[in-house]
């Protein structure tokens, strides 16, 4: 075995064994004596009970680091073999790469540290830029092992990438590869069937930024629809929580799919939720008639119809009257009673999903429209009025629709507003 001060290959003296490693591997603090350097050794014994995949993966982590170029990625240095007369009677395989000092975020949370939304927000924009670097080389490169033990606080104070041992570079992989790597609490589901894509990546970011947040390895939370709990442990800004949720999602269709949408998700929301716009809360008027219903996945909006608030007898009366007439055939009549059914009997009801919305519009329960259009195409929510009449719109890529009019100024700026809130922290 090795000890300290050992030189391998003529080169490398170890001088302190660092962390805990898995039997048969070895991490070191080494340094290059040919320019008093400090680096990081990583040693796999190949022993008779090693699998080949062990091997594999080591080759794979290698040749992966020597392409890579990246500031938050330590630098491959040197790959070598060791006979077995210098290994003690087993062969052994070293890979190099440049030391980071500082701590990583595991060692932190162990001493008892909680990060601050502030420092988890730079933490996930830092590893967001590298995931960008990572996803968009040729082939692909998926890490795999995303976690607090692979990320290095630097004394320099930025975050490092570290352990590519359960690295995927997807251009060589033909089919599905079967080898389970990851590490339970962090990797997807998708994962653990062979199937990681970058958006596994993403997932195992936002596990580990939970981690940090609430200091509770994420296999520890309670799980609802294989869904993190974690909302209730953390003072966050609620469209933090939000990304979080995304991020973690365990529907592959429903997260980020790639770093740099999760990235410019993140900072545009950031950004928004800072601005003055995004700080006062406007409330619903006392006398407005929107019934309002929220769920974690959609927004509800009810106008009922007039005579649901304002009917008596002179009402009926009138109602009733209409209704002879009508049978009787008299046209104008006829008409009269249709405008007015439609100013006091109509409703809409407005439904926001995650993709999409729909409108609806009925009188006495019969549908006379109906809208279904993705929220892709929404440009913005709108204000229109005059003294008296202020409407709310929806102004898609091909035209605009109506969903509040002959509104107060107060209950149509607290309309949109709610809108624009829900689909800004949860549409696409």
């Amino acid at each position: 075995m090795f000890n300290t001060e050992d030189i391998l290959v003529d080169k490398y003296q170890l001088k302190q064994r660092l962390g805990h490693t898995a039997t048969g591997h070895q991490t070191w603090l080494g340094i290059d004596t040919l320019t008093q350097e400090k680096v990081t050794l990583k040693l796999l014994a190949f022993s008779p009970q090693m699998q080949w995949e062990e091997l594999k993966l080591f080759e794979r982590e290698a040749q992966v680091l020597q392409s890579l170029e990246h500031q938050r990625i330590p630098k491959y240095r040197d790959y070598f073999d060791l006979d077995k007369d210098l290994g003690g009677g087993i062969a052994w395989f070293g890979l190099v790469q440049d030391y980071i000092p500082g701590a990583s975020l595991q060692e932190l949370v162990d001493n008892g540290k909680i990060f601050t939304e502030e420092e988890t927000y730079r933490i996930a924009v830092e590893i967001l830029e590298i995931l960008i670097y990572l996803h968009q080389l040729n082939p692909v490169v998926i890490h795999r092992d995303i976690k607090p033990s692979n990320l290095i606080l630097g004394e320099d104070n930025h975050i490092y990438l570290i352990d590519f041992g359960a690295v995927q570079a997807q251009g060589a992989v033909t089919g599905v590869t079967f080898t389970i790597v990851g590490s339970s609490g962090y990797a997807p589901l998708e994962q653990f069937w062979g199937r990681a894509v970058p958006a596994s990546d993403i997932y195992a970011l936002g596990a580990t930024l939970i981690h940090l947040l609430t200091g509770i390895c994420p296999i520890d939370l309670p799980h609802k629809d294989s869904q993190i709990q974690f909302s209730d442990k953390v003072n966050l800004a609620d469209y933090f929580v939000y990304w979080l949720e995304k991020a973690t999602n365990i529907s592959l269709e429903k997260r980020f799919l790639t770093a740099q949408e999760a990235l410019n998700n993140l900072q545009l929301k950031a950004l928004m939720t800072t601005s003055n716009n995004y700080k006062n809360k406007l409330f619903q008027p006392h006398y407005s008639r929107f019934l309002v219903t929220k769920t974690d996945d959609k927004l509800s909006l009810y106008l009922p119809p007039k005579m649901t608030y304002k009917i008596g007898k002179s009402v009926l009366f009138m109602i009733i009257f209409m209704v002879v007439v009508i049978t009787l055939g008299f046209f104008p009549f006829s008409l009269l009673f249709f405008l007015f059914a439609y100013q006091y009997f109509k409703d809409m009801r407005l439904v926001f999903s995650e993709q999409s919305f729909k409108i609806q519009r009925t009188i006495f329960g019969l549908t006379y429209q109906s809208i279904n259009r993705s929220n892709d195409e929404i440009l913005g929510i709108f204000l229109y009025g005059s003294s008296k009449n202020h409407q709310v719109k929806i102004r898609t890529k091909k035209r605009s629709y109506v969903i509040g009019e002959n509104l107060k100024e107060e209950e149509c700026a607290w309309l949109a507003k709610e809108i624009q809130d829900w689909l800004y922290y949860h549409g696409n």
